[in-house]
Formats: structure tokens, C-alpha cells, sequence
């Protein structure tokens, strides 16, 4: 089986994945009862694979889908405002072909670039339990492990930031200890690989100006000047 095999296989997997009771019950209620802008649409309403470059050197990881956008369009960031905020970004960068995305089968292509969440499913309240988490962890490992190109992991957010820390301890050995601190912008180097940190692209974040488009495209600038070095 070829690495490429295997991330499919991969992406089939955690598509059936049904390792945590709270979140399957969530997940598959929002589903089910919608909301009323989208209340004419089929949900995905499963757990939300990652997507994008097999030759990536560049790995994005976000914390989770959200109840009404990855969990609705089976794509994170996809059909959602953190992703009318990111696509932009990542088109602006050149690691997207375009700089929309609202649903799967949009025309999308991400070049040098894949995308993962942390934790695979809409949790309630945007937040995971641990173990919930841990039951995650493995998916993002094995993706890490696959990517054989990846150099950088940006993580959007101190959760993705943790958790790339642990994928990389897995795939390496390397549990980067102490863990460096969180912050936009924040830089550090475990296991082979750089891991650059950006605030999420949370509204809560860009609608208060905490995270603006040109604060995200500096980060990511430099994600992609790091994966060429």
C-alpha cells in the first residue's frame, strides 16, 4: 500500500469512527434537527477527515469542525465563517486555488498545504472532553506520519497547538518538554518539524480584531518560507 493508499484508507476510517458517545449523539442531532438557514440541506453529520495536498509540506490543524459548517459540509472550515475568513488567506499565500469554499465539490484545491482538526466531530460548546481528545489523537499522528513531506504545523489556536505537540511526540519521540508557550506567531522546533502558532479564526477572534487577515497572512508566509528552508 502506497502512503497515498493509506490516507485514503485513513480518511475512510475516521469517516466511520464512532469511538465517542457524546459526540456521535451531537454530531448526529444537529444533523437531524438543523438550523433554519440551512434547514433544505442534507447534512454530513459524521466525523470530518482532513483534505488537501498528499505532497504537503505544510500541515494546518484547527480544533475542531463546526456544528453548522464541517459538520454540515462534511469539510472543515468549509461553509463556515472561520473559513470565509482562512480561504482568503490561503489563496493569498498560494496554498489554495481559490479564495471561497462554502461545500464539498466547490472547486477547491489546497497546493503544498493539508488540513486537519484536532478532534474530528462538532463537539457541544466548541469543546471536547480529554478524552475525547485522546480518542482523536491517534488520527492526527497517523496523518503527521503519512504526510512524509511535512515540515511546519501551523496551529490555529492553543488546543491545535497542544495538540500537534502530542502528534509529533508520537510520530518522533521527541514530547518537546517543557511544551513552548502558545501565542500568535509563536515558533518552535520538536521532532524535524516547525510548528508556527496563529490565533484561531474564531469570530470571536476576527470580529474583534484580535486575529486580522494580515496578522494570519504573516504567519502563514511564514510557514511556507520555513517548509522551503
Amino acid at each position: 500500500m502506497t502512503d497515498r493508499d493509506a490516507l485514503a484508507a485513513l480518511v475512510a476510517e475516521v469517516v466511520a469512527c464512532r469511538r465517542c458517545p457524546r459526540l456521535v449523539e451531537w454530531r448526529e442531532r444537529v444533523a437531524r434537527e438543523k438550523v433554519r438557514r440551512f434547514r433544505d440541506e442534507t447534512y454530513w453529520g459524521r466525523p470530518v477527515p482532513g483534505y488537501g495536498d498528499p505532497d504537503a509540506r505544510v500541515l494546518i490543524v484547527g480544533l475542531a469542525p463546526a456544528a453548522h459548517g464541517g459538520n454540515r459540509t462534511g469539510r472543515i472550515f468549509t461553509g463556515d465563517a472561520s473559513g470565509d475568513f482562512l480561504f482568503p488567506v490561503l489563496h493569498d499565500v498560494g496554498f489554495a486555488n481559490q479564495p471561497v469554499s462554502h461545500y464539498r465539490g466547490d472547486g477547491l484545491r489546497l497546493i503544498d498545504c493539508y488540513v486537519a482538526a484536532a478532534v474530528r466531530c462538532a463537539p457541544p460548546d466548541n469543546k471536547p472532553l480529554p478524552s475525547e481528545r485522546d480518542n482523536c489523537a491517534p488520527y492526527l499522528a497517523r496523518e503527521l506520519r503519512l504526510l512524509e513531506r511535512v515540515r511546519v504545523v501551523v496551529a490555529l489556536g492553543a488546543y491545535a497547538w497542544e495538540s500537534a505537540f502530542r502528534a509529533i511526540a508520537t510520530v518522533s519521540g521527541d514530547a518537546a518538554r517543557p511544551r513552548p508557550r502558545f501565542g500568535h506567531g509563536a515558533d518552535a522546533r520538536a521532532g524535524g518539524y516547525q510548528v508556527v502558532g496563529s490565533y484561531h479564526p474564531s469570530q470571536q477572534n476576527t470580529r474583534t480584531g484580535r486575529l486580522t487577515p494580515s496578522m494570519l497572512h504573516d504567519v502563514l508566509v511564514r510557514a511556507r518560507d520555513l517548509s522551503s528552508e
